[in-house]
């Protein structure tokens, strides 16, 4: 689940330039574990029907999964996800310039007086201001756009479109979220002008039910625009995700299967939606790639957000960010507008004028608030890896999982680094807590006859 992505739609910079979203991080393909490796002593990581002999080593298994990393390989992702910490930065500046190019050349305040030369309706106004104001911007970011969603995916390996079919999915996402941003951005500057001094009180409420409003809409109506989602064909795959969702309690009669692999090598999966609209996903990259044991470790991850209510936890979590962020916007504006308003030409916040520098502080709001992002997320993710491991029973699969997303995340981050720039838990991470479960249900996973004596003690589960 993509809290982060679904979290900064609610935000301006993310309706304003909407070509400007970052790639999810990544890497180029790297071999999943080889049978017969692993650490001396160790059954070779490969499914739970296999002898384990005792004592279980906790750490020496994980470091037995990550050592059939090819250092090679390895180095190659930890420069594609670490140069993602760079493009952080990038994107963040590219945005904070677009916005200030606006504001200081005066190209904003010409904006809304074209705009009023155009109607004499405000909310109109308000439309005929932020659509040329939105294709600007989409262009004047489009180069860096290009870089990091079609250059360098392919310089890694992980990209499959050509030019063409990319761009047509780039400007498919810029009609939707223009159509979108300019119905959300005119209803709040109609609360603007009739609220006055409590309008971010309003404009928090109403940005939280356009997001809600996305988020049951998304899965049904949105993502069909961009790929291919067809109802998982009858198998014993299919039959054992169904089989494990009953059994915790989710009425779900279909999986879904994406054909992501038009676009990307990327394995994945997610849950979407929600009041009726929830979706578990699994993209065909997954079916091609991994085995069942995998498949079920990921579905029981996916069914974890569900039983957990991530959705309604990530819901609450967003609406208080978003009353924070709308709160803090109008007074750091207000001191904008007093100390610079004259020299840009903006008269005040009821002013379309002002739009470069809300998204402007609300960029420099995102961009600090990162890391608390990340943690939550990383949080919900981590809880759902537990819940996962529970209800497939697939400790091997998750590790061997773990390592195929390594594909496009660091797999052995420094704790601080883990903390600031992860909003997933890093593969080591994964792995640890995969093998913790595996030490402590040692006998039942064992055939009958072949179960060691009790484990020795394991070291504390990590921490995040």
């Amino acid at each position: 689940m993509n809290w982060k992505r679904m979290a900064r739609a609610l935000v301006l910079p993310a309706l304003l330039i909407v070509s400007l979203g970052m790639p999810a991080l990544g890497q180029g393909p790297m071999s999943p574990p080889q049978k017969g490796s692993g650490a001396p002593g160790l059954s070779a990581p490969t499914g739970l029907s296999q002898a384990i002999p005792a004592p279980f080593d906790v750490k020496a298994a994980t470091d037995a999964y990550l050592a059939t990393v090819p250092s090679d390989k390895k180095a190659r992702s930890d420069a594609y996800f670490e140069g993602g910490y760079w493009l952080i930065l990038w994107d963040f500046l590219m945005v904070a310039a677009i916005y200030f190019f606006f504001l200081q050349s005066g190209l904003s305040a010409r904006l809304r007086d074209l705009a009023q030369r155009l109607t004499r309706h405000k909310p109109l106004q308000t439309i005929c201001y932020f659509v040329p104001f939105s294709l600007v911007a989409a262009l004047l970011g489009f180069p860096l756009t290009v870089y990091e969603g079609y250059i360098r995916e392919h310089q890694y390996g992980l990209a499959t479109q050509t030019f063409g079919p990319w761009f047509r999915d780039q400007a498919v996402n810029l009609a939707v979220s223009l159509v979108f941003g300019t119905m959300l951005i005119t209803m709040l500057f109609v609360i603007v002008q009739r609220l006055g001094r409590t309008w971010w009180v309003g404009g928090a409420g109403v940005t939280i039910v356009f997001f809600c409003f996305g988020a049951l809409l998304g899965p049904v109506y949105f993502a069909p625009l961009f790929n291919t989602y067809t109802k998982l064909k009858a198998s014993p795959v299919r039959d054992s995700i169904l089989s494990m969702a009953r059994a915790n309690g989710i009425p779900a009669t279909e999986v879904y299967e994406m054909d992501a692999s038009r676009q990307s090598t990327r394995v994945s999966a997610n849950v979407s939606g929600f009041l009726g609209t929830e979706r578990i996903t699994l993209n065909d990259n997954w079916l091609k790639r991994c085995t069942p044991a995998e498949v079920q470790a990921v579905m029981g991850h996916e069914m974890g957000h569900y039983v957990l209510n991530h959705v309604y936890k990530g819901l609450f979590y967003i609406a208080v960010v978003t009353v924070v962020a709308f709160a803090a916007l109008d007074r750091m504006a207000q001191w904008a507008i007093a100390r610079w308003g004259q020299r840009w030409g903006v008269r005040g916040i009821t002013d379309v004028a002002v739009i470069p520098l809300a998204g402007l502080l609300i960029s420099v709001f995102s961009f600090l608030y990162t890391p608390i992002e990340n943690t939550f997320i990383r949080t919900q993710e981590y809880e759902a890896d537990i819940f996962g491991l529970n209800a497939a029973r697939q400790p091997d699969g998750e590790a061997e999982v773990d390592l195929k997303l390594g594909e496009y995340r660091k797999l052995d981050p420094g704790p601080l680094e883990e903390f600031i720039f992860f909003d997933h838990p890093s593969g080591r991470t994964r792995i640890t807590a995969a093998m913790h479960w595996k030490a402590e249900h040692l006998v039942e996973l064992q055939p009958a006859g072949e179960r060691p004596a009790s484990p020795s003690p394991v070291p504390p589960l990590p921490q995040l």
